[in-house]
């Protein structure tokens, strides 16, 4: 079976078969079980679908290890969306996943790779990946951000940030100015239907166009329930 097409439970499987990623993953989960409220953005459960995506978004060209490790510990160091802080989070956690890969047996050079991999991920930081590995994994968490668990991750981050869902007269936006710290929907037009044109991988713009789709068939049911234009 081809790079591409690699499945869940084949990913599972892999995790399993190595004791320094069933590692790392035993520790997400004890992250998770140390959060006095369950942060369904950055749990586990995304840490492993951003694996399966990146193993199929490097395809041949990265090392499938390299591949689950980087996206294992890309959020390891969590910093909340509306701190002045959040753009090293990516920072952070690349110095967090140096330390935990020397310690679990990795080369240095896939260490090299992984932490530089973590360090330019994030949206908030506006880097470039420099490597194969790099444009992989930031292609498959900026999926995340997009389809219906984009929409879920959307309206949770909102809620969590004190926001509320959309301008009660003026849901889209049409004659006002976009606030997406206040307006979960104003999130939609200030970043979310402009990432497929940010993807680094061709099977990366393709899902993502895909995912956009799913958004803009929410946005028009919205505001057909609404009787307002459709944005």
């Amino acid at each position: 079976m081809s790079p591409a097409a690699v499945t869940k439970m084949e990913l599972l499987a892999r995790i399993a078969a190595d004791p320094a990623l069933a590692t790392l993953l035993d520790e997400a989960r004890d992250r998770d079980a140390a959060h006095a409220v369950p942060d369904p953005t950055h749990d586990a459960a995304h840490l492993l679908r951003v694996a399966l995506w990146t193993l199929r978004l490097g395809a041949r060209e990265v090392d499938p290890r390299e591949a689950i490790a980087a996206a294992l510990l890309h959020d390891a160091v969590h910093v909340p969306k509306n701190s002045p802080e959040r753009a090293k989070a990516s920072e952070r956690s690349a110095e967090f996943a140096a330390v935990r890969l020397v310690a679990l047996g990795f080369p240095p050079d896939s260490v090299a790779r992984i932490a530089g991999a973590v360090r330019d991920h994030s949206f908030s930081r506006g880097a470039v990946p420099e490597t194969d590995l790099g444009r992989a994994l930031q292609d498959a968490d900026r999926l995340e951000a997009l389809g219906a668990i984009g929409l879920l991750r959307t309206i949770s981050t909102g809620v969590r940030m004190g926001g509320e869902w959309f301008h009660a007269k003026d849901p889209f936006a049409h004659g006002r100015d976009l606030d997406d710290t206040k307006y979960s929907v104003d999130h939609f037009f200030a970043k979310l239907l402009g990432l497929p044109a940010t993807m680094r991988t061709g099977e990366g713009r393709v899902e993502a166009q895909r995912r956009k789709a799913l958004l803009r068939t929410f946005l028009n049911a919205l505001a057909d329930e609404l009787e307002e234009p459709r944005p």
